[in-house]
């Protein structure tokens, strides 16, 4: 389990992550994610890779935690959380344009409908391939590059093109 845990940690991490938006969460949601998945070791039965088993039973604990602690912080507080640095950090003016591009972007893409948000959350921030955004979702590469596609779309313009392929 120990060696599954070192390949696999990190992918799971950045899963929940995507979902969560707060690294101390996401940090405490992976350790209970193995903590489930060495309880239930003797059910994995080989039929998937071990990764998405790994990523359904991540999906599950933060399900779990979800419906015991409603979400109450705020989309801005929720994008502190990403850490990220603005594109061009040259000026005062650069940084607050980009702030406000990436808050409009943050919103217009928390309004998606699911699976579309779960989609692009794990492609842009979890960074995971379309493979295993469809081995999470039990569905195929194609199904996952398609609605990320389409959900791109509905973003339109340039905050659509500010979103990783």
């Amino acid at each position: 389990m120990d060696e599954i845990y070192q390949q696999y940690a990190k992918a799971v991490y950045r899963y929940l992550f995507s979902l969560t938006r707060n690294a101390a969460l996401s940090e405490e949601l992976t350790q209970e994610t193995f903590y489930q998945a060495i309880r239930c070791i003797d059910r994995y039965d080989g039929s998937s890779k071990i990764s998405t088993w790994l990523f359904g039973i991540a999906k599950n604990v933060h399900h779990t935690y979800s419906r015991k602690h409603p979400v109450e912080e705020s989309l801005e507080e929720q994008s502190e959380n990403f850490g990220v640095t603005p594109y061009f950090a040259e000026s005062a003016e650069n940084e607050a344009l980009s702030k406000l591009r990436q808050m409009n972007l943050l919103k217009q893409i928390h309004s998606l409908p699911e699976p579309s948000r779960e989609v692009v959350y794990l492609r842009a921030f979890g960074g995971l391939s379309f493979a295993e955004i469809g081995e999470v979702h039990g569905k195929t590469e194609n199904w996952a590059r398609v609605t990320f596609y389409r959900a791109k779309e509905k973003l339109g313009g340039v905050q659509g093109k500010d979103v990783k392929e």
